[in-house]
């Protein structure tokens, strides 16, 4: 149950951290948002994975596992953000929308 938890605020993290990213500049930050929510849940679930290990007793197998699981999944959704983001703010970039000849 610990891990669907940890799971579910991994998938919430995200979301804020893509929030910050446009309340602070709009779509050009978003991405980075991405890629340090990233960085942060690594962290994050190596945390969880040292807990289980040095304190609830589990092997570092076991706990790998675990971790594979929690860092993956949320790191995995985004990731898809970033690449959407990215991919959406390159095409407004390069593809300006066309002006109307009279």
């Amino acid at each position: 149950m610990r891990t669907a938890i940890i799971i579910l605020g991994g998938f919430a993290l995200p979301g804020l951290c893509l929030l910050a990213g446009r309340l602070t500049d709009g779509r050009t930050t978003m991405p980075n948002a991405a890629k340090l929510f990233i960085g942060v849940w690594l962290v994050g679930a190596a945390a969880n994975m040292w807990a289980g290990v040095s304190h609830a007793g589990y092997s570092l197998a076991d706990e790998l596992t675990i971790f594979l699981v929690i860092f993956a999944l949320p790191s995995a959704a985004a990731a898809f953000a970033w690449w959407r983001i990215s991919r959406q703010t390159r095409s407004t970039i390069h593809d300006p929308q066309p002006t109307k000849q009279e």
